[in-house]
């Protein structure tokens, strides 16, 4: 399980200065946060959906959850399937898969081959890693490319490449940034399975997209974002109720239209 404690991470960034004074034309810094007080917890065999707009503060979010950033403020807690707190920064990032939307691979070793060597980082043994590999061949319908070279896949094949090293050690909570972004059909239809799957198996899966057919269809709850704060929380039958709406794809809309915003 991984529970969100009042969360915030903010950033410095450089604005022009107001046409009416004097220093016109230079630059000053401020601060901004992009992320502002989240909480929220993803249970065991849950798949939780994190939505919101471009710079809402999704991805910012996902790096703080995957811990490759550090909040200004509060918490973020891994809890193992005992209850039991994970402390140690190392074996919290043991219990975590993340994918990134700017993740680069080895493109001169296959699969199989980039595999083996993280799965040797991972102190895993031959035949366990021989084991794990052939369940991620499987799930991820890898067969016939598995033992080609990375450079010369296709962009769905490169992703499911890229999603199949972050479950080479079998973590328990899966994190992915846009997951299906760009993809065929029978490439996103292997990943969402996958999903599924891993739920099934308890895992806990957490994942910002921009299809909202695929969160409404996917996910038990949704979390939404904007302007780095929580806007909305529930399943997509809740925030359906609660908008008036009959989709996912109306609800995002009257959600971030409330807030003053776009869906763009």
């Amino acid at each position: 399980m991984i529970r969100v404690d009042n969360i915030s991470k903010k950033f410095i960034r450089n604005i022009k200065s107001d046409s009416s004074k004097k220093a016109f034309g230079k630059k000053t810094k401020e601060e901004f946060y992009a992320v502002n007080g989240v909480s929220f917890e993803a249970k065991e065999g849950e798949i939780l959906g994190i939505l919101g707009p471009n710079g809402a503060g999704k991805t910012t979010l996902l790096r703080m959850l995957a811990s490759l950033m550090t909040p200004n403020d509060g918490e973020v807690e891994i809890y193992k399937a005992d209850g039991t707190l994970i402390e140690d920064p190392v074996d919290k990032k043991k219990y975590i898969g993340y994918l990134s939307g700017n993740t680069k691979l080895y493109n001169r070793f296959s699969t199989r081959e980039m595999l083996k060597i993280l799965a040797n980082v991972y102190g895993m043994s031959g035949e366990e890693t021989n084991k794990r590999i052939g369940f991620i061949e499987e799930v991820l319908e890898m067969q016939n490319f598995i033992d080609n070279r990375i450079e010369k896949l296709s962009t769905g094949q490169t992703q499911r490449a890229n999603i199949a090293r972050c479950l080479i050690h079998s973590p328990e909570i899966y994190i992915f940034d846009e997951p299906t972004l760009g993809l065929d059909v029978i490439s996103s239809d292997a990943i969402v399975n996958f999903m599924k799957k891993e739920k099934e198996n308890g895992k806990t899966v957490l994942y910002s997209t921009h299809y909202m057919e695929e969160a409404q269809y996917l996910c038990d709850h949704i979390f939404m974002i904007y302007k780095g704060k929580r806007i909305a929380y529930g399943t997509p039958a809740e925030l359906m109720e609660a908008t008036g709406t009959d989709n996912l794809r109306d609800t995002f809309k009257a959600l971030v239209n409330k807030e003053g915003g776009s869906d763009e």
